[in-house]
């Protein structure tokens, strides 16, 4: 007689499994389009009504997922969406791709996470994977998800299969995408990353078994946090050479030539996104708890944090050398949104220039291919279009999100003063004085 486990692995073989994904945003979909596109029979759940509606009439809303591949998929009966958790009944697995954000007191928030398990409890079959994607402390698997789980006498990695795999997208990236970016898994137990490697060999190229869940999870935050405090460093770093009068972006690229035991990090702005800004804290939260300090992380996170005032310290200097004030100086944005090539401005280092500029009473105005509206709370501000007429009508073009579409010498020659926060006008020389570099 053939074990729950074993059957579950077979149906994936043959690609006769049902997998449904909770959480259809950037991590979400992609994984569902992937899993569709190997023939096995995808639902996807969300609570948003719009994101339900849009795939239903095969339309992408995130950018790595191009409609015409999604909609032949719906076409199909490969995929489909809803908002109804019942629909988890018929699911051999059970992957959640919920929101993990932080609080007003930057503690982590898991509310999304804790709503997904309910759920699952609710409409839980025996001999069903459940996988948690979604970023998080470590413990969080075992500690709030098993329990809903393993009530009733359901016996884990015999009865169903519970592991936890980080999601590593790396939206607009156009080198590494879920099949060709490694995938650790970290099972619940031995059963259990069988079951998990089996599902996730059917789209991925490179598996990375880890020996539990707790280590699944602290290896995303240290992949995050390696990146904000190595940031960290080099942001400071150009506050040093700020203060020596010394060309940062220089002492990087000469620095760079060591062929080992130095990899560059650049400064800028501020740190941006989905990821970086917010996955050492849930490393530091979960430390506090056991009462340790990550002074590593805290002392990165003040750096970080300071950029966007450094950066508004620095455009005020300028204006001032050029007999200006800040107050009603004509100043425009160039990027708003966290990295250069997408839409999303979770986080972006503009929004608090943005705030801060607007605090001491600039006329602001913005541009970005990606963004056409820009809500800032208190104001909200329209994209401009990027004319030779606009540019040299600014006191101020402030470099924020290169973005690949930019005409960097266009730019140069029209604006009358220009702050670089990433060196985008490095290639086009050092002599010109009307461009202050962070």
């Amino acid at each position: 007689m053939h074990s729950k486990m074993d059957e579950l692995i077979n149906k994936f073989n043959r690609r006769q499994a049902r997998v449904s994904v909770i959480g259809l945003g950037y991590v979400g979909l992609p994984l569902a389009v992937s899993f569709a596109q190997e023939g096995l029979h995808v639902t996807g759940i969300d609570i948003d009504p719009r994101k339900v509606n849009s795939i239903l009439h095969g339309e992408s809303y995130v950018a790595d997922v191009p409609s015409d591949e999604l909609a032949p998929l719906v076409q199909k009966g490969l995929l489909t969406a809803t908002s109804d958790y019942a629909t988890l009944r018929e699911a051999d697995a059970i992957i959640i791709c919920v929101p993990t954000p932080l609080s007003k007191t930057r503690d982590p928030d898991i509310s999304h996470i804790i709503a997904a398990a309910n759920e699952i409890s609710l409409y839980r079959q025996p001999g069903q994977l459940i996988v948690l994607e979604s970023t998080t402390y470590p413990g969080t698997t075992e500690e709030i998800i098993l329990p809903r789980l393993a009530r009733d006498g359901h016996r884990i990695g015999e009865d169903f299969f519970l592991a936890f795999s980080p999601e590593r997208i790396d939206p607009g990236n156009k080198q590494y995408n879920i099949r060709n970016t490694p995938k650790v898994i970290g099972g619940m137990t031995p059963n259990c990353l069988r079951v998990a490697t089996a599902l996730y060999s059917l789209i991925i190229e490179q598996l990375v078994p880890v020996s539990d869940t707790r280590t699944a999870e602290m290896v995303k935050l240290l992949e995050n946090t390696f990146r904000a405090v190595n940031i960290g460093l080099i942001n400071e770093v150009a506050l040093m050479c700020d203060r020596l009068d010394i060309d940062v972006w220089e002492v990087i690229e000469a620095a760079s030539t060591k062929p080992y035991g130095f990899m560059p990090f650049y400064p800028g702005p501020g740190l941006g996104g989905h990821c970086i800004p917010l996955d050492p804290h849930y490393l530091a939260w979960k430390l506090r708890t056991l009462n340790y300090t990550a002074r590593f992380i805290q002392v990165a996170t003040e750096i970080n944090a300071s950029m966007p005032l450094h950066v508004v310290n620095m455009i005020t200097d300028a204006l001032n050398e050029r007999h200006k004030a800040v107050n009603g100086s004509r100043i425009l944005i160039l990027g708003v949104a966290y990295k250069p090539n997408v839409a999303d401005t979770r986080e972006s280092p503009a929004l608090d220039i943005l705030h801060l500029l607007y605090e001491k009473g600039a006329l602001l105005y913005y541009h970005d291919p990606y963004v056409p509206q820009l809500d800032l709370g208190t104001f909200s501000l329209t994209c401009s279009q990027l004319t030779d007429s606009l540019l040299s009508a600014m006191d101020c073009v402030v470099i924020v999100t290169p973005h690949a579409s930019y005409n960097w010498k266009q730019i140069v020659r029209q604006a009358p003063l220009i702050i670089d926060t990433r060196n985008a006008t490095g290639k086009l020389g050092n002599t010109l004085n009307h461009i202050v570099k962070l």
